[in-house]
């Protein structure tokens, strides 16, 4: 049976399961950020080999990524997305177990690719989705991934915190997410895409899906450069104890958490358009405040700006490429995704060279001016029929 026999249009059961996977494949990523100490610690890394080895993880995600989009389009979301969830869940309890930096290498290997896989394959299910539905609904998704993140660092980090072993909790992480997918297995699209006989199984690239993929490249670049630096800008710039330091992140991720999950409305009464420059508007100021401000608290609260100007500015920019006719939606998601990805591996690693060279608030300056790039070149890509 060819792949547009197969197609049929989505429902109330279609949206739940891809909120469901959207929270899982949050909830397995974040798994991975508490249990990075006990890993290294198990395979007696020290710092610089540990940075080694986490690229790996990248290296996993971005090979997978662009594979995602053939994959989905032959076998369909359902098939793809089970057994990059199932990969996933097998994966974590791996890496508390392994004991060589090769080992770890390998697991975080193919953890990256099982969570680059599941991302992708989610979006193209949601582009479609959302398209069947005649609302927005790319936000609320996107809150889900967020606020599985939450629960996965939260969770991991208060069980290993109350003493739990790691094995255990490693294995009722692999559980969680195994639950997850037997509830929304049935709701997954049996197809990836409903023209796959009119389109190529792969295709580089281009026009506005290389403009949205590189506006989102920028947005991954000021998620990562928090992720990775806001905690050391709050210690070396501000002198903030480096118990305290994690509040910049978390000031972040709430604010994003909340924009997201309540950003279909904002989508729905403001436009795409209006989201993406005040969403740029109010990151550049974040940034811009983190810069300027000489009380650690206004920095605090710039983050908070970030994370709510960020909050739905790639959303909106993955229902313009699932929108956009330059290229069907199963390969245009996975280059958008892909380019957007990168920000997050080589934005941090810019922002840190330029804080040798010069200072760590010039890289916040410059994510400001970035920001401020998103919010006029951003409107002009999001509004692509």
């Amino acid at each position: 049976m060819q792949a547009h026999e197969q197609y049929y249009v989505s429902g109330k059961r279609e949206q739940i399961a891809t909120r469901l996977i959207f929270l899982l494949a949050g909830l397995g990523m974040a798994a991975w950020a508490p249990l990075v100490p006990y890993a290294k610690e198990s395979v007696g890394a020290d710092n610089g080999t540990l940075g080694l080895l986490l690229l790996c993880l990248g290296f996993g995600s971005l090979v997978a990524m662009p594979i995602t989009g053939v994959l989905t389009s032959r076998y369909g979301c359902r098939t793809v997305i089970a057994g990059g969830s199932a990969c996933l869940a097998y994966t974590i309890p791996i890496l508390a177990a392994v004991d060589t930096p090769v080992h770890l290498a390998i697991a975080l290997v193919v953890f990256g690719a099982s969570v680059g896989t599941v991302d992708v394959a989610v979006n193209i299910q949601a582009v479609m989705v959302e398209k069947d539905s005649g609302r927005n609904m790319m936000s609320g998704f996107h809150g889900l991934f967020s606020l599985g993140g939450i629960i996965g660092a939260g969770g991991v980090s208060l069980a290993l915190g109350l003493g739990a072993p790691v094995t255990g909790v490693v294995y009722a992480v692999g559980g969680v997410l195994i639950i997850l997918l037997i509830f929304a297995y049935h709701g997954l699209l049996t197809y990836g895409n409903p023209e796959q006989d009119k389109t190529p199984a792969y295709a580089l690239p281009k026009g506005i899906v290389i403009v949205l993929g590189l506006l989102c490249f920028l947005c991954f670049m000021g998620e990562g450069a928090i992720l990775d630096w806001s905690a050391l800008f709050l210690v070396s710039n501000h002198g903030v104890e480096q118990a305290s330091a994690g509040l910049a992140y978390t000031a972040f991720a709430v604010t994003m958490t909340i924009g997201r999950l309540l950003g279909d409305r904002i989508v729905t009464r403001l436009g795409g358009q209006r989201v993406v420059l005040f969403g740029g508007i109010l990151a550049a100021a974040g940034f811009a405040t983190a810069f300027f401000a000489d009380n650690h608290l206004f920095v605090l609260g710039g983050f908070a700006l970030v994370g709510a100007g960020l909050s739905n500015i790639v959303p909106v920019f993955f229902t313009a490429a699932g929108r956009q006719t330059v290229m069907p939606a199963s390969l245009a998601i996975p280059a958008v995704f892909t380019l957007g990805y990168a920000g997050i591996l080589l934005g941090p690693a810019m922002i840190g060279f330029i804080a040798e060279i010069w200072s760590l608030s010039f890289g916040m300056l410059l994510l400001a001016i970035f920001m401020g790039f998103v919010a006029v070149v951003g409107p002009l890509a999001a509004r692509v029929r």
